[in-house]
Formats: structure tokens, C-alpha cells, sequence
């Protein structure tokens, strides 16, 4: 019922159809950009033969993912083998840490006419919510997403917040629900058509940060401590869950990975979401065992006992 054209809604049909979990309307998503802003060395020399961006394909493959996310190069780099095996959809900009001092920024490293270009479907974008340069970023990715739908490509946003004002000696309000909530909801103000966000470990951002405006409501009676109501309130801010919201996989963290990341898949489930966008607990493992990982997520979309809460 939205204004995308024909050929956008026929390239997310793509992406829902495609995988292990084509036709739930769920998402299981490799994401591969953390080489840009991580460095190459932080992100592939647990397992180097992903310093191939062949390989990432494989694995993406080996998963039954429904897509994999990465940069220009990686996608272009292989492109002539894979666009057809699995749906590419091309991260347009990146935080890149090799300046020094480090500053949280996004800058554009490529177009959306380039991702048509080498067949993607789709392209990704980051906005750091809260931070000094989130205007600029958020006009450069307006006009790349609009861009990207004259094209026929659909949109992803990772809705992240950026600002030391978020963060008490206590708690990190980067994760609170009603600020990343707020986040989702610029993003979706801007024609996204999937919201990625992390999950959310707190809430009242607002009412510690002393900014901005919120209702008393949103605490006593439209959320909970508990995380689902939490993530569900991350939901309703992306027009009441019309535009998917997929959360991410976290960060890698050994022994610990695989609980951790079928949990998030079922409180994404439980309060709403569409999917999760797993990447370093997969890539950071051998090809099999990465896979099986995304597997056990991937089975709790499949799994009709874990409804919506």
C-alpha cells in the first residue's frame, strides 16, 4: 500500500523469499562491513580465509541466509559469481577508524547507482543518531536511499546512536529503548524499508539524559523491564512494526555465542521483529561451525511455539 515501485517490492520479495526462511516473512541476514571500521585484522584473522570475500559467500550460502550485507568491493569483487546465488545488498557508508584521534563518523564509499550496477537488490546505510555529524549523515543518506528506489533498490538503516551524553558511569543509554526507539522512528521518517537496531538492555534515556521530549506513559504503562516489551516498543516506533525491524546478532564473545544469539532471535520474535543480522559470531568460526550457528537462529523463526508475546 506505500509508494514503492513495482521493482522495489519485487526486490524485497527477493530477499523474503530467498534462504532457509524464505516465504516466513523472516530475516536471517550475514552482515560483512566490520572490516572498514573494526580494521580487516580485528575482524578476519580469527578465521583469515574471510580476508576472501569469496568465502563470505560461501558461508552466507553454507547459512541459507536470506541476503548478505557488505561493502562495494567485497560484493563487486564476486559479483559475477554469486549475485545470482544469493541476494547482495551493498552498505553505502562506513565509520573508518584509521583516522586518529578516532572520531565517530560516517562517510560515503559508494552510490546506490553502483550497487545497481553489479546487481544488488538492496543497500544499507548507517545514521549515528546523537552524534555532531548526524545531520550530515542523515541528508547524505536520504538522498542515496531515494536514489536507491528511483533504482529499484529497497533501503536498510542501521539506526545507531553516537553521543558520550548517552553513557553515565552506570549505564550505557546507547541501548535504552526509548532512545533507540527514536532513532527508528527518524529512520523510518526517511522511506526505510528495514530498520536495523540493537536490541535494548534499559530504558528512560531520556528522562537520565535530560533531553528531548517523552510521556510518562511510555514507562508506566506501554513498556516493562522486561526485554521483549522493550524491544516491542522499538517496534511500534517503526510505524507500529510496518517497516521490519532486525536486530543485531551483538558481538562475538566466544562460548557464550550461541545462547546469546538464539535469545535475541527470540526476543526479536516474541515482540515483533522481523529477523536478526548476524555477522562476527558466524564469520569469526569456521565455515560449518558459523553456519550451524545461524541455523539455531534461524530455527526460532521456524519454530510456531515461539509466538508473539
Amino acid at each position: 500500500m506505500s509508494d514503492r515501485s513495482p521493482t522495489v517490492l519485487r526486490n524485497l520479495g527477493t530477499l523474503y523469499r530467498n534462504g532457509r526462511l524464505g516465504g516466513t516473512g523472516y530475516l536471517s541476514i550475514l552482515p560483512v562491513d566490520q572490516g572498514i571500521e573494526h580494521s580487516a585484522a580485528a575482524s578476519f584473522a580469527p578465521n583469515p580465509e574471510y580476508f576472501d570475500p569469496a568465502r563470505l559467500c560461501d558461508l552466507a550460502i553454507a547459512a541459507d541466509c536470506n541476503a548478505i550485507a557488505s561493502t562495494l568491493g567485497t560484493l563487486g569483487m564476486v559479483s559475477r559469481r554469486y549475485v545470482h546465488r544469493i541476494p547482495f545488498i551493498v552498505k553505502l557508508n562506513h565509520n573508518d577508524l584509521l583516522r586518529y584521534p578516532n572520531s565517530f563518523d560516517q562517510h560515503m564509499f559508494a552510490s546506490a547507482q553502483q550497487a545497481a550496477d553489479l546487481g544488488a537488490v538492496g543497500v544499507g546505510a548507517t545514521v549515528y543518531f546523537g552524534s555532531e555529524g548526524s545531520i550530515r549523515q542523515l541528508e547524505e543518506v536520504t538522498a542515496a536511499f531515494a536514489e536507491a528506489h528511483r533504482l529499484g533498490l529497497f533501503t536498510v538503516l542501521w539506526c545507531y546512536l553516537r553521543n558520550d551524553a548517552f553513557k553515565t558511569k552506570d549505564v550505557d543509554y546507547h541501548l535504552s529503548a526509548d532512545l533507540t526507539g527514536q532513532a527508528n522512528h527518524l529512520g523510518v521518517t526517511i522511506e526505510t524499508d528495514i530498520i536495523k537496531q540493537k536490541q535494548p538492555e534499559n530504558n528512560g534515556g531520556y528522562n537520565v539524559v535530560k533531553f528531548g521530549k517523552t510521556d510518562p506513559k511510555v514507562y508506566r504503562e506501554l513498556t516493562t523491564d522486561n526485554p521483549i516489551d522493550l524491544t516491542r516498543w522499538q517496534v511500534v516506533n517503526c510505524y507500529a512494526g510496518r517497516i521490519g525491524l532486525i536486530n543485531s546478532g551483538g558481538e562475538a564473545k566466544g562460548n557464550d555465542d550461541l545462547a546469546g544469539a538464539v535469545r535475541t532471535a527470540v526476543i526479536n520474535k516474541r515482540a515483533g521483529g522481523q529477523g536478526l543480522i548476524l555477522g562476527r559470531k558466524a564469520f569469526q568460526r569456521p565455515i560449518d561451525e558459523g553456519a550451524a550457528l545461524v541455523h539455531a537462529v534461524q530455527d526460532v523463526y521456524l519454530d510456531q511455539s515461539i509466538t508473539i508475546a
